[in-house]
């Protein structure tokens, strides 16, 4: 089935419809005229998208940001809350190495 070009973001609320209803990637992709490695690719992405989202990240486009734009203080305040978790996490797996190294050397009976 050939299409016009359009690009797959275009489809965003019709495939993850169809994703919805059980369709899998291979029979979305012959409906809509994209392969299934395009719609896996898509899916993907918009998965990552959420999962970061759900995580409070701020979803920064790429590339350099346009003259006008703006940074409101929600998307400060989620970055700041994601950098805040990331550091809480690094404390925690470097607390439990230290114990780690701990419990190591007294049962090696080294101080």
């Amino acid at each position: 089935m050939s299409r016009q070009y359009r690009h797959i973001e275009e489809y965003a609320d019709e495939i993850l419809r169809l994703k919805a209803e059980g369709k899998t990637r291979a029979e979305i992709g012959a409906k809509l005229g994209f392969s299934k490695e395009q719609i896996h690719g898509f899916i993907s992405r918009h998965n990552n998208k959420q999962r970061k989202i759900a995580a409070g990240m701020a979803i920064k486009k790429k590339g350099r940001p346009a003259k006008d734009s703006i940074v409101t203080e929600a998307d400060k305040l989620a970055d700041l809350r994601y950098k805040l978790a990331r550091k809480d996490a690094k404390i925690k797996q470097l607390e439990m190495e230290n114990e780690l190294m701990r419990d190591f050397l007294s049962l090696t009976e080294r101080k």
